[in-house]
């Protein structure tokens, strides 16, 4: 039986660049061939492209629109012979179209000589398997594996199949389906290193992602176990927390915290707001003990150049010229001795002084205006802002 696309373009190539020059005694060219000896290497291969044995493109029409009989020739061709004949011919020309990386048209092949249904059990066995070597390095793990499957009902003990089925579970993750079809074909081929070096690889993968995942629980429990400690702390002091609509994004990058956070009575450490409202200016300090007073609160963030102070807006920001207030719950105003901590403010029950957002607001207001600047409070206002 003569195979399809047994003749290469290159081999056709190869011939004609060979002129055939008759000798003397030596026969002419056939009639059918004579008309080539004047044509170029294309030209010729053009011509032979339209003979069924020779064929490499399959047009479906004979260029006016009409049926193509070299190409329904050729299609019945394909189909002479027993059919274990017909099933290895395509076999064969899915391999060359895998060898050529063709891996869509090499599908094609083994599909059609699956579609023979010979009874061969080795041919098909072959026609699953490799077809699967296709799915496999076009990424189609499930049906690479669904056709591994189909192999191993034919050959049980096919080790190919075993071993490109874990890829595919390999590929798509499922270690734990990949190390069981590797154990299983160990039983059968113990030494075999493909699938060996392979088993060892899925395990090395799967103990990774399991020390990786418990490590983060791990963390996970400890920034838990953290939150409950600062939560019990908070609660303990009986501090009230306040969260608003818009937090500040200065304070989201920054946290409430214990300065030793697995110990409750440790100080609380937390991010302040200090707002200078007769100026509309505003200071941001990361971290503030609750055992700071008001006091050493001013001295920090007015430690300044005289070129500050001699703005007329600042004249009066000295420790000893200023007032320190803190919103109330309710939205209303108290003053705080700046000699005082802030902790005995936020642990006062009445009235009671929150924290927002998990941050220290305080006002810091010079005592020649806080008068007014409490007047022109609104209580309603400054709910309003909190929602």
């Amino acid at each position: 039986m003569v195979e399809i696309n047994e003749i290469t373009d290159e081999q056709i190539s190869n011939w004609i660049s060979k002129r055939y020059q008759p000798k003397e005694g030596e026969p002419d060219l056939p009639p059918q061939l004579s008309e080539f000896t004047n044509k170029s290497t294309d030209e010729v291969i053009k011509d032979l492209n339209r003979l069924p044995l020779f064929m490499t493109q399959l047009d479906e029409g004979d260029g006016e629109g009409g049926e193509n009989l070299e190409l329904e020739a050729l299609k019945a061709l394909a189909y002479e012979g027993e059919p274990d004949e017909i099933a290895t011919n395509f076999k064969n020309q899915g391999n060359e179209c895998y060898k050529e990386k063709k891996y869509k048209d090499a599908i094609e092949f083994y599909k059609k000589g699956l579609e023979i249904k010979c009874d061969v059990p080795e041919i098909n066995g072959s026609l699953y398997l490799n077809r699967a070597a296709c799915n496999l390095e076009l990424k189609n793990y499930r049906r690479c594996i669904n056709d591994c499957k189909e192999c191993l009902k034919i050959q049980p003990t096919n080790i190919k199949a075993f071993f490109r089925a874990a890829k595919a579970y390999f590929a798509i993750e499922k270690y734990d389906e990949a190390i069981e079809v590797l154990e299983y074909a160990v039983k059968i081929d113990n030494k075999n290193a493909a699938i060996n070096t392979l088993l060892r690889t899925v395990k090395d993968k799967k103990r990774f992602l399991w020390e990786t995942e418990q490590q983060k629980l791990k963390v996970e429990q400890q920034k838990e176990q953290i939150r409950q400690t600062l939560k019990a702390a908070i609660d303990a002091r009986g501090m009230t927390i306040l969260k608003t609509s818009k937090p500040s994004e200065i304070i989201k990058e920054t946290e409430l915290h214990l300065e030793n956070e697995n110990d409750i009575e440790s100080q609380l450490i937390f991010p302040a707001v200090i707002m200078y409202p007769t100026t509309d200016e505003f200071d941001f300090v990361a971290e503030v003990s609750e055992l700071t007073t008001p006091y050493e609160l001013m001295e920090l963030v007015l430690d300044r150049p005289d070129e500050y102070f001699e703005d007329p807006r600042h004249v009066n920001f000295k420790p000893k010229r200023l007032e320190a207030y803190m919103e109330t719950e309710s939205g209303g105003l108290i003053k705080v001795g700046k000699k005082v901590s802030i902790n005995s403010a936020l642990v006062s029950q009445s009235p009671k002084v929150p924290l927002f957002d998990n941050s220290l607001r305080i006002y810091f207001v010079p005592k020649a205006e806080s008068s007014d600047w409490i007047k022109a409070w609104s209580k309603q206002n400054a709910l309003e802002k909190r929602a």
